[in-house]
Order: C-alpha cells, then sequence, then structure tokens
C-alpha cells in the first residue's frame, strides 16, 4: 500500500475529477460501492441474492468510475497490483470522494468546468 495514502489520494484528486460527467458518475456509482459492503453482510440471514447484487454494484462502480477516468485530461496514475487498486480504490469511496463533497472541491470542479 502507499505510504500517506489518504494526503496522496487527496492532492491528486482535484485534477482527475475535472469533468461534470465523471463528476456525476462518481456521484451514483459510490453510494453503490457502499451499499455493497451491507449487502454481503445481510446476505447471510437473507439470502445469497444479496450478495450477488453486492457483487454487481461493485463491478458496476469499477467499470464506471473506470470509464469516465479515461476521459479525464489528466489520467490516473497507474495502479501497482491488486492490492495498490483494492486500497486505493475503497480509500476513494469511504474517504476521498465524500471528503471532496463535503470541502466544496466537487461544487468548485463544477462550475469550473461548465462546459465538459
Amino acid at each position: 500500500m502507499r505510504p500517506h495514502l489518504l494526503r496522496w489520494q487527496w492532492e491528486l484528486y482535484p485534477d482527475n475529477h475535472t469533468r461534470r460527467l465523471t463528476l456525476v458518475v462518481h456521484v451514483m456509482s459510490v453510494p453503490l460501492f457502499i451499499a455493497a459492503l451491507p449487502m454481503f453482510v445481510l446476505s447471510l440471514v437473507l439470502g445469497w441474492e444479496l450478495a450477488v447484487a453486492g457483487v454487481a454494484f461493485i463491478v458496476a462502480a469499477v467499470a464506471a468510475e473506470g470509464w469516465t477516468h479515461k476521459q479525464e485530461p489528466q489520467k490516473p496514475i497507474p495502479f501497482d497490483g491488486p492490492l495498490d487498486f483494492l486500497a486505493r480504490f475503497t480509500v476513494e469511496q469511504f474517504v476521498t470522494f465524500p471528503r471532496f463533497v463535503m470541502s466544496g472541491g466537487m461544487a468548485r470542479a463544477w462550475r469550473k468546468n461548465a462546459t465538459s
């Protein structure tokens, strides 16, 4: 895992989230990813179908965000491997993107990039 992942990701975040499409996709995909975790826990009681739905939510979030990041002018730094991907993606969903929204970073990016 990258040292100081939270700080590293936060410093790079605005440059990798400039297009309105990227922002909208994140607004939809982050809750999907977050909802997947309780689905896995609830699947132990309510049935395997919830686990399948949780996997589908995670795959949809990863695919949608990956698709929009490929269209950003500043491409994300490549992953160093599966553990780096897991750490970076999970931290982004639970910490960095919510922080970006609550700090006003998303609103600033939205206003700055009215045409994208």
